[in-house]
């Protein structure tokens, strides 16, 4: 079967063809070599860099991250909690001369607890398999063991991922009083094409698209509610082809799943487009980031690209890592 890029024609009693016939087609393995250990992240190089770097105008920078603690979205879903954050010193201490440090000198110190993907974070290549299969046609068991990912550990990234930034806001694109999108809105295709076209933004090679679904604007208002693992909208399975295509390195949405939910069948189904992406195309996918600062400045500058930094903390073996992207202008 030919993958559609309309929702509206996806067959949604077969998600297994429906997937299939998408990992076939835009599939990336062995394109940059059989120990590639980076996908699309490879887009990225040198010149896009420079290119990214002439965009900075002003000096303005702009944080795209959620906050890191227990007021935070996550409900325990496999294991996934909110942060803890403990002093192990603290003022108090100081003040009381406990800790025994000489001359009067004291301090505070902290650690912190928390899953990975429990904020705003990167989705890394070895998080998510296809039948078994990790990135690049490896066996999943000899990618992702109890030791971590022993071959495309997020750790490979943390130089790589700086480049130019474009965000598509589809909430304020198609929802032009709320500027937030329904919940399961499954955004197309044509309309990532019509947003960029309304914007006066083009999107290519190497870029890192973030989409803004406005889903993080009203869990801000109404309460964090089911926005961890509940409706949202997000984009399509169908737009699997277009973000084969246009050969950007990464994308990132204000969402808990970066793809539509309830997933777009009547059967079982879960999370159907990071099955494509993931491990068969090598797409590096970010996931809960904030959105909201972004698109209010791009909207009043009229300007849509932004040099963009975002590397992941350099966690040996992990399949994903919690990020602070920043946006410069």
């Amino acid at each position: 079967m030919t993958p559609s890029e309309s929702p509206a024609e996806i067959d949604r009693a077969d998600p297994e063809a429906e997937i299939a016939a998408r990992a076939t087609s835009f599939r990336n393995w062995g394109r940059w070599g059989d120990d590639d250990v980076l996908g699309t992240l490879n887009f990225i190089d040198a010149e896009k860099r420079v290119e990214a770097a002439g965009l900075v105008r002003e000096g303005t920078v702009i944080s795209l991250s959620q906050s890191f603690d227990t007021d935070g979205p996550q409900k325990g879903w496999r294991r996934r909690t909110n942060p803890v954050h403990t002093m192990t010193d603290t003022g108090v201490d100081a003040e009381r001369e406990n800790q025994g440090f000489p001359h009067g000198i004291g301090g505070a110190d902290d650690v912190i607890s928390m899953p990975l993907q429990c904020s705003t974070q990167w989705d890394g290549l070895g998080h998510i398999f296809d039948h078994g299969f990790a990135w690049n046609g490896r066996r999943a068991g000899d990618v992702v063991t109890s030791e971590g990912d022993l071959v495309t550990g997020i750790e490979h990234a943390a130089s790589v991922i700086v480049s130019r930034g474009v965000l598509l806001d589809l909430g304020r694109h198609l929802e032009h009083e709320s500027h937030e999108l329904a919940d399961g809105y499954a955004i197309s295709a044509s309309e990532l094409d019509a947003c960029a076209l309304a914007q006066g933004v083009t999107i290519g090679r190497g870029d890192i698209v973030l989409v803004r679904t406005g889903r993080l604007s009203r869990a801000r208002r109404e309460g964090w509610g089911e926005y961890a693992g509940g409706p949202s909208a997000g984009l399509s399975l169908t737009t699997a082809g277009w973000l084969h295509r246009t050969e950007i390195a990464a994308i990132a949405t204000d969402t808990w799943g970066f793809e539509v939910r309830p997933n777009e069948f009547d059967v079982p189904s879960f999370q159907p487009l990071h099955q494509v992406v993931i491990p068969n195309i090598g797409l590096t996918i970010g996931e809960m980031w904030d959105l909201d600062e972004l698109a209010r400045s791009c909207a009043e500058r009229s300007r849509w690209d932004f040099l963009l930094s975002a590397p992941p903390l350099r966690i040996t073996g992990a399949v994903g890592s919690p990020i602070n992207p920043v946006a410069v202008f």
